[in-house]
């Protein structure tokens, strides 16, 4: 499934020897989507995996589609990516495949039990605002329907959003960061990169795209000055800025995160 213009992670590859099973994403080719965070664990943390689809389009493609539209009552099957795919194991949902990607990779602190669980809580409420919420700006009514033919409503909910619901998710994160669980204000929790950062990043690089001059707004009025600090100590990882600056980091498009001028309310 892999060519030689495949889109691996650059980092210490795994050895012949290596008996840990190699890392497969599969997900829509050519957007970031909800494919991206499982990418920025990866990347930040120089963890070796193969995103598929992006691998090899045509036969990546095949796989994926495999995958969702199995008949198979053999197995359990897949509604929609993404898909990571670990020696044996296939799991979809993205907060699933966090669930289960956090500890492998050190991206939950150890020695403390609750972590995993108030990670996954912060990284629900993430892909909620600035994921899930920023997507029903341009789709509100339906999913299958073409954003023109819900353009009114789209206005409606775009404008709701930036003026009430954007600032409001980005209140609660401010307050994250202040918390005693933060541990020193510069992640989410316990003083530490977690995945839940990284979630976090992704959602507000998006929304960015989607609503610059209302997100240029929000960003000088210093009401979140944490959270936009806590956005460009990401954005400066290592790992994170060498991925950044790469092919592999898929542009923006018609995903979840897409610009219309008319939505981008500033006022």
């Amino acid at each position: 499934m892999t060519s030689s213009t495949t889109p691996e992670r650059t980092g210490t590859a795994a050895s012949s020897s290596d008996p840990t099973p190699p890392y497969l994403l599969h997900y829509w080719p050519t957007i970031p989507g909800r494919g991206e965070p499982i990418r920025l664990c990866f990347e930040a943390t120089s963890i070796p995996y193969t995103d598929i689809t992006n691998s090899d389009k045509k036969s990546g493609m095949k796989a994926l589609i495999s995958l969702i539209s199995s008949s198979d009552t053999s197995i359990l099957p897949h509604f929609a990516p993404p898909i990571l795919q670990h020696g044996d194991l296939y799991i979809s949902q993205l907060s699933n495949i966090l669930l289960y990607l956090g500890p492998k990779l050190g991206l939950v602190p150890e020695g403390d039990e609750n972590a995993i669980y108030r990670i996954n809580q912060l990284t629900l409420t993430a892909l909620d605002g600035f994921t899930n919420e920023a997507h029903d700006t341009h789709h509100p009514i339906a999913v299958g329907d073409y954003y023109e033919d819900q353009k009114d409503e789209a206005r409606k909910r775009a404008h709701d959003y930036v003026r009430n619901r954007l600032p409001k998710f980005l209140g609660h994160f401010e307050t994250v960061l202040q918390s005693e669980a933060s541990k020193g204000g510069e992640y989410l929790y316990g003083g530490q990169l977690t995945y839940a950062d990284l979630v976090l990043f992704q959602g507000l690089d998006g929304v960015a795209f989607a609503f610059p001059k209302a997100v240029a707004k929000l960003r000088k009025g210093g009401e979140y000055n944490g959270v936009w600090d806590l956005y460009e100590r990401i954005k400066g990882l290592e790992g994170i800025k060498g991925y950044l600056g790469s092919e592999r980091r898929l542009p923006y498009g018609n995903g979840v995160w897409r610009y219309y001028e008319e939505l981008d309310d500033e006022e």
